[in-house]
C-alpha cells in the first residue's frame, strides 16, 4: 500500500514538472494595472512630479491595454498568427507609447528608458533545447 503510494505521488510529480517544462500553467498574463505599476516601480529614479506621473500612467495604460487587445484579437481570429503583421501592429503601439513618453521624459529619461529599462522588462525566455 505505502509503495503505490508513493509511486502516484512520484508520477504526480514528474506530471507537474513535466507540464511546466514545457511552459504550461503560466500563461497567465499580468493584469493592467499591475503591469503599469511594475513600470512605474522601474521609473522611480526619474522623480516625476504629479502631472507627469499622471501621465506616464496613461500612456502606459493605453500600451498595455491596446497590447492586450491586439494580442487577443489574433487569437479570436484562429489559426497560427502572422507573426510579420502582429510585430508590424506592436511596433505601431510602441511608437504610439514613446511619442508620448518624449513629450513626458527629458531627453536624457527617454534615453535611459530606451536603453536600459525597457529592455530589462522583456520577458525572458529559456534558451531552446
Amino acid at each position: 500500500m505505502k509503495r503505490k503510494m508513493f509511486f502516484a505521488a512520484v508520477i504526480g510529480l514528474m506530471t507537474v514538472f513535466a507540464v511546466n517544462a514545457q511552459g504550461g500553467g503560466g500563461g497567465q498574463r499580468m493584469p493592467v494595472p499591475d503591469r503599469v505599476k511594475a513600470t512605474m516601480d522601474k521609473l522611480a529614479d526619474f522623480k516625476l512630479d504629479k502631472d507627469k506621473t499622471t501621465q506616464t500612467e496613461a500612456a502606459f495604460t493605453d500600451f498595455y491595454t491596446a497590447s492586450y487587445k491586439m494580442m487577443d484579437d489574433m487569437r479570436a481570429a484562429g489559426g497560427q498568427p502572422d507573426r510579420e503583421k502582429m510585430m508590424e501592429e506592436r511596433k505601431k503601439l510602441v511608437d504610439a507609447r514613446d511619442e508620448k513618453l518624449k513629450k513626458i521624459f527629458t531627453d536624457e529619461q527617454f534615453k535611459k528608458w530606451k536603453d536600459e529599462i525597457e529592455p530589462s522588462m522583456r520577458p525572458q525566455r529559456p534558451p531552446q533545447q
